[in-house]
């Protein structure tokens, strides 16, 4: 099965071409092969950047738009302007292709490229920048979100039992744990979060965007009004 997996929650514009085979063995997880990834960390790029991207990996692949079985996207936590963008491309790819598009956490793909040791060792805290001087955050044991996902300034994160972090390289520092190289949703990560679903087959939830609060733009109309008295 081939997956293109986006994401555009974080200041990371990513896209790459997935191969997804189920696992021989019933306890197993599924194969996933990566065959061709592009990340460029832009927080204001990623209108620009994301769809000369997906062309690049599909030519980098070999792969014709029409050889793609689904599309898998991430839907947060992320600001208002870029996670909509990953979204609505996604979005339009899998009805250009009549295809199925699954949507992810964002928070669940960093977590899912984290070291199988380390989901054994303990609980894991994944953050990202939110901007605002806060972070979305999300804790997960064993491979399984125990915790979040919500946004807040980083001082106030619950770390509670994790004992490793990953996310944003700006904020993993301001937690005393050690730091695994997981900074952004990778394909992989992505398709490893569907993965079930993809190969079950199963039909997609709704895409609807994790912001976990309001847009900049609405917060400011409701500013305006106060003023006015309205």
């Amino acid at each position: 099965m081939l997956v293109l997996a986006v994401d555009t929650a974080t200041p990371a514009v990513t896209a790459g071409l997935v191969h997804l085979s189920p696992a021989d063995d019933a306890n197993a997880r599924p194969v996933i092969t990566t065959l061709a990834a592009r990340v460029k960390v832009d927080a204001r790029a990623h209108a620009e950047v994301l769809t000369p991207q997906i062309l690049e990996c599909l030519t980098e692949a070999g792969v014709a738009r029409e050889d793609l079985d689904a599309v898998v996207v991430g839907i947060g936590p992320g600001p208002f302007t870029g996670l909509r963008v990953g979204m609505a491309t996604a979005a339009a790819f899998a009805d250009a292709l009549d295809l199925p598009v699954y949507g992810v956490s964002s928070l669940d793909a960093i977590a899912a490229d984290a070291a199988p040791e380390q989901r054994e060792a303990g609980e894991l805290l994944v953050v990202t920048d939110a901007r605002r001087r806060e972070v979305y955050w999300a804790r997960y044991l064993n491979g399984e979100r125990v915790a979040g996902p919500d946004v807040i300034r980083a001082a106030e994160v619950p770390a509670d039992n994790a004992v490793a972090i990953a996310g944003s390289a700006a904020h993993v520092d301001f937690f005393d744990l050690p730091v695994l190289p997981s900074e952004t949703p990778s394909p992989a990560g992505l398709v490893r979060v569907a993965a079930d679903a993809l190969v079950s087959g199963a039909p997609p939830e709704p895409l609807v965007p994790l912001y976990l609060r309001r847009p900049d733009a609405v917060e400011n109309s409701f500013r305006t009004l106060d003023r006015s008295g309205a």
